[in-house]
This record gives C-alpha cells, sequence and structure tokens, in this order.
C-alpha cells in the first residue's frame, strides 16, 4: 500500500489533466473520479505507472510553481523524445530537462545515465557532463555520453 500520494490542486481542469496524464503513461488508470451535482470533476484517484495520484478542482487560489516537480526516469533516447513533445504541448519547454505542460505543472524528463555520468569519481568527466546538459533543453542522452568521453563537437 503506497503510504504518500501526490496532491494535485487545478482549477478546473482536474477532469482533462486526469485524462491527458493517464494516456501518456503505460500501467495507467483512472481509479474514481466524485463529481459535484453540476457534473464536474471536483476530485479524482488516478494511476500513473503504477504510481497513485489525486486530483482536485480546488479553484484559482493556488497555483502550480517549479518548487514542486514530477521526475519521469526515461532510458531511451525514443521515451525522452515523446514525453518532452507529449508534455509541454500547450505548455512550456525550459532547460535542462524541465518543462511545463498545459496545466502549469512542472516535470522533469531525465534519463538516469545523466546521474551516472555526473556521479563519476574522474571530476572532469562528470563536469563536462555537467557543462553539456546546463547547454541542453531536452536532455540528448548521445551528447552526454560524448561529454563524459570527451568528444569535442563543432
Amino acid at each position: 500500500m503506497q503510504k504518500i500520494t501526490p496532491f494535485l490542486w487545478f482549477d478546473g481542469q482536474a477532469e482533462e489533466a486526469v485524462n491527458f496524464y493517464t494516456s501518456l503513461f503505460k500501467d495507467s488508470k483512472i481509479v474514481n473520479m466524485s463529481r459535484m451535482p453540476d457534473g464536474k470533476v471536483m476530485s479524482a484517484t488516478f494511476l500513473l505507472n503504477g504510481q497513485e495520484f489525486m486530483a482536485l478542482n480546488g479553484g484559482p487560489m493556488f497555483k502550480f510553481t517549479e518548487a514542486i516537480s514530477l521526475f519521469v526516469k526515461c532510458e531511451t533516447q525514443s521515451e525522452i523524445d515523446s514525453f518532452w513533445e507529449k508534455l509541454s504541448e500547450g505548455g512550456s519547454k525550459s532547460r535542462c530537462g524541465w518543462l511545463k505542460d498545459k496545466f502549469g505543472l512542472s516535470w522533469q524528463i531525465i534519463p538516469p545515465v545523466l546521474g551516472e555520468l555526473m556521479g563519476d569519481k574522474d571530476p572532469s568527466k562528470s563536469q563536462r557532463v555537467m557543462q553539456a546538459m546546463l547547454k541542453m533543453d531536452k536532455i540528448i542522452i548521445q551528447d552526454l555520453k560524448d561529454a563524459y568521453n570527451g568528444v569535442v563537437k563543432a
């Protein structure tokens, strides 16, 4: 049983957001949607990749900020490319693998290899990877590996 569940506050878009998110991630589904008398969704429980989330149509009082983001581990470049494009559609792309979706929620689309390469005991290798990553919007795995290996790009 999951003990901690992320709870997302929306201003009227909870149903749209839940449908959107569950369409993108495997092993995802809507568990429950409770509706107000007018038929609008009040709250929803849903799974993304087996992880439980809750959504609430709480109104305009609170907005998402970059102070919290959802971190998506992507093993392949095609997975990065897919999540990067789909999640940023209608939102905005930022630096170092960060984006905001059309609801204002921040996401990090990151391959585990980034942490592995940046964690290398050789400071020159890890620093080259860090410098390469800082120049990226969407993370490019091959560019990280090239930086790690000291491949100079023209």
